[in-house]
């Protein structure tokens, strides 16, 4: 019944790897699995990028092959990783919390216990972009308008429709999909606005700004202060000049932090040697996407609940984090 009611199940089956890793790994230990699969997202975000970024890391310090299932975002990952049809994902904190609470109308009060924390990546700000020949240049502008919120089973798609509301703003429709696709109606006129939560700078952002004059839709200091006090597992936060090629002020946002997932059977020298080899390889990780820049040990305090596979809370540890014994889980 789980398998067909949850969120994805009509598109788990069709669904392939986007990439896949060469199939010439070999495990270091000969007790560990010769292949894991990783849930990744849609095109166009941050998660198709990041994904295979730190996998081909730590595929070349465990000799795990390492392969790449597109899905349709945190919720999904979490849905799989926790049925063990895939071992490794990435997932935000805010829908995480509601995957183990079992709260959220897409958990069904499901509470999802078999997933754990591996390392923290970096923070998702929530914010928008528009055609400046919309005339639209902040949320409020949306009463009326179509939106675009990115895949149902995303960060974003799960919730800027409840922020949306909770500011008291009604959009005319509200439509899910890829950020590539949702860019692409933008362009075409099908779409007013693009609301979208992903690393920064959001790829499909960078792409839209470059072929036309947009306008970038952040938050007023009150709506952030409506928005944090609704939703705890939201923080304020400012995204600086710079983060996009034509943004003309630094965008007020909301944000909650992404961490990697594993399921708790993995084995604690695996779950160990991978986050060793993905914190430990910053520059080159950044290298391959600039969102690595926050993804450092000490940024393991973003993760309040979630427990900690017990393989990278030793990392943590050894590399000098306070990682409390409560906040670790086999």
């Amino acid at each position: 019944m789980l398998r067909r009611n949850l969120l994805g199940a009509t598109i788990l089956g069709a669904a392939a790897p986007a990439l896949f890793a060469p199939a010439i790994a070999q495990p270091r230990n000969a007790s560990w699995p010769r292949a894991l699969n990783m849930g990744t997202a849609a095109p166009g975000g941050t998660y198709a990028l990041y994904g295979p970024a730190w996998g081909q890391i730590a595929q070349e310090a465990t000799g795990v092959q390492i392969s790449y299932r597109t899905t349709q975002g945190p919720n999904q990952n979490i849905i799989l990783v926790n049925r063990k049809e895939i071992e490794l994902g990435m997932a935000t904190m805010g829908v995480a919390l509601q995957a183990w609470n079992g709260v959220g109308a897409w958990t069904q009060g499901n509470k999802f216990r078999d997933i754990r924390a591996l390392f923290p990546m970096y923070d998702t700000p929530f914010h928008g972009i528009a055609l400046k020949r919309t005339g639209i240049t902040k949320h409020a502008d949306l009463n009326g308008k179509s939106v675009g919120v990115g895949p149902r089973g995303g960060t974003p798609g799960t919730y800027y429709p409840q922020l949306l509301q909770e500011l008291g703003v009604t959009p005319s429709a509200v439509r899910y999909g890829s950020a590539s696709d949702l860019v692409g109606q933008i362009q075409d006129g099908l779409l007013d606005a693009f609301l979208f939560a992903s690393g920064v700078p959001v790829p499909a952002f960078s792409e839209i700004e470059v072929q036309a004059e947009v306008n970038f839709l952040d938050f007023t200091q009150d709506e952030i202060t409506k928005l944090t006090a609704k939703y705890p597992e939201l923080a304020a936060g400012s995204l600086p000049m710079g983060t996009y090629r034509t943004q003309q002020k630094p965008l007020g946002i909301v944000g909650m932090y992404n961490f990697a997932i594993v399921h708790k059977s993995i084995p604690d020298d695996l779950a160990y040697e991978i986050t060793k080899s993905v914190l430990s390889q910053n520059a080159r990780l950044k290298a391959a996407i600039a969102a690595a820049s926050e993804t450092l040990a000490a940024n393991w305090t973003k993760n309040t609940f979630l427990p900690f596979h017990p393989g990278a809370a030793r990392y943590l540890r050894e590399s000098g984090q306070q990682v409390p014994d409560n906040l670790v889980q086999a």
